[in-house]
């Protein structure tokens, strides 16, 4: 396999295009086009004394992406081969292992038509029910093999249906896929002339034979879901209803419960405005017994974690809605969505979430008394995650939750965010965090409550060079306690790009773990390809892309990434 990435190789640096002479005119023959993209992601692993680390066994690992994709008229054919050498990264998914074909497939697409065999990516509605999707930081890529067919009779009708088997490494997982989704576009059907309106039916079903003998619950699990969104104006509306019938439920030994059978269902609502400066976004979520796996229970890697660690066999996408901050410090504490029943012990019994997230944003005028010569921009951001209120019964396992109310508070985050141009070459912003986290019941320890404070100035040399240096706080009052942060970002132009940035753990109650946390490095842009160094330490715990997070360990070293389209 290792010989055919080789071969591969080349048709990621070049395209030919031929030509024919008809007459006395060149006309451009069709051999259709190839495109793709490579990616490389390498990190060599030190020793770093100072915390007792010591480096893996094998100290230079790297993840690789060939991804190539030819194009003739309708039909594409693609194929993703990918290398985890001589290992994958960190904490990766233990499935990634050595040098193989990812994915594959082809497709047909017309106007009304679109087919697809092999592997693909697919969602439906917001994702609870269904997400097939790949993001390589995380480690993630749940494709589906198999099948999927969308037809589109009108613009204002699509359907799709699939049968597919989700990948798990360089394999698929036992449980079969059937989904069924559409969308209807009613405003034509409506006469309406000002207002959008939409709705869609989703069904997902998965087939699993199981072991045990005379189960309480059906091989093939069904789950439905209905949507609805609605814009006019400047305010928008949606929602969404998911539900999962009974199913077993996974104990804290990671085997299903036959004498535990429960359904599932996750409500999600979304209200908006957006005019004259002023916009307002509000979410609310209810979760209850939604973790939807591809197989029932989850595989062993080791005695601490299962497949679930790794986002592995997960159907659905239950993302955290919480703001994404770009502060260190802020992400420090970060919140993971609690889509499963989970009952720990007497005292943690989850049954999943509820709660919410608004954002109010506003641009104060310019040439006014708040807004100056130039404006103002002030965001605030207020989410609060809790636990399902009820009453819960560790031995037998039972439950039974109340549709409002909360329950044991998870997670707080009220935010405030004001960035002001001083002038044609700077740019401020002042950042305020108040966070909750409750550590006991998400993680194992203690509650903490964090402050955070940060400034930042942006100075424009030109429109392509720029330095931005950032300032930040955390007080805590428990866990690793106290920390302080700086960061120096430097822009030569649009190909240069370097920084350094520390966090130092100088409140820790243990001396001995009063570290500090440093990075620098740079990258460099050509085209669309992007080359970057870096050195550093990484601070153990969550890192988040899009509310999804992969937990990584504290590690020291070199990383080297490499990525380029065509």
């Amino acid at each position: 396999m290792k010989k055919a990435l080789l071969l591969l190789l080349p048709l990621s640096l070049c395209t030919t295009s031929v030509f024919a002479q008809e007459d006395t005119e060149q006309e451009k023959k069709d051999y259709g086009k190839v495109y793709g993209s490579f990616e490389s992601n390498s990190q060599w692993y030190l020793n770093d004394k100072e915390r007792n680390i010591d480096h893996p066994e094998d100290p230079f690992r790297s993840n690789n992406y060939l991804y190539l994709n030819y194009q003739y008229k309708n039909w594409t054919a693609g194929v993703q081969a990918e290398a985890y050498e001589p290992n994958a990264l960190l904490n990766y998914n233990p499935g990634f292992k050595g040098t193989n074909v990812g994915i594959y497939y082809l497709s047909y697409k017309s106007e009304k038509f679109d087919a697809t065999a092999g592997y693909f990516y697919e969602q439906f509605g917001s994702g609870l029910l269904l997400r097939a999707w790949e993001d390589r930081s995380l480690g993630i890529n749940t494709a589906l093999r198999g099948g999927r067919v969308v037809y589109r009779p009108s613009d204002n009708v699509r359907l799709t249906a699939l049968y597919g088997q989700q990948r798990t490494g360089f394999d698929v997982a036992k449980g079969k896929i059937y989904g069924f989704d559409s969308d209807f576009n009613l405003d034509k059907l409506l006469s309406f002339e000002e207002s959008d309106l939409s709705v869609g039916l989703t069904y997902v079903g998965r087939y699993e034979k199981t072991y045990i003998t005379n189960p309480n619950f059906d091989e093939l699990t069904n789950a439905f879901a209905g949507r609805v969104n609605f814009i006019h104006g400047s305010f928008y509306a949606s929602g969404e209803y998911n539900y999962k019938q009974k199913d077993a439920v996974v104990d804290l030994q990671n085997k299903i419960n036959n004498d535990f059978i429960k359904p599932g269902s996750a409500v999600l609502l979304n209200l908006g405005y957006s005019a004259n400066g002023l916009g307002i976004d509000a979410t609310f979520r209810r979760i209850e017994n939604m973790s939807f796996l591809s197989e029932r229970e989850p595989s062993i890697v080791n005695a601490e974690s299962t497949s679930l660690n790794f986002n592995d066999k997960v159907l659905n996408f239950v993302p955290a809605l919480t703001k994404q901050h770009h502060s260190n410090l802020a992400n420090i504490y970060v919140y993971q969505a609690q889509a499963k029943v989970d009952f720990q012990g007497a005292d943690i019994m989850k049954a999943g979430e509820t709660g919410g997230q608004i954002d109010i944003f506003y641009d104060i005028a310019p040439e006014t008394a708040l807004g100056g010569k130039y404006g103002t921009n002030i965001g605030i951001n207020v989410s609060s995650w809790y636990n399902l209120p009820g009453s819960y019964r560790l031995a037998p396992s039972e439950y039974d939750t109340k549709f409002f109310g909360v329950g044991e508070k998870y997670y707080s985050d009220y935010n405030l965010e004001v960035k002001k141009k001083l002038s044609e070459n700077w740019h401020t912003g002042f950042y305020y965090v108040n966070q909750f986290y409750n550590k006991q019941w998400l993680q194992g320890g203690e509650k903490v409550k964090t402050n955070i404070v940060a400034a930042e100035a942006t100075y424009n040399f030109s429109p392509s060079k720029s330095i931005r240096v950032e300032g930040e706080h955390m007080w805590a009052d428990a866990d690793f306690k106290n920390w302080a942060g700086g960061t120096v970002e430097l822009n030569l132009n649009d190909k240069y790009s370097f920084y350094v940035w520390d966090i130092i753990n100088y409140g820790n109650d243990d001396e001995s773990k009063r570290n500090h946390y440093y990075n620098f490095g740079g990258a460099y842009r050509i085209g669309a390809s992007r080359l970057a160094v870096n050195y550093g330490r990484q601070r153990g715990g969550l890192v988040c892309v899009g509310g999804v997070c992969r937990f990584v360990p504290e590690s020291t070293g070199f990383s080297l990434s490499l990525s380029t389209a065509f």
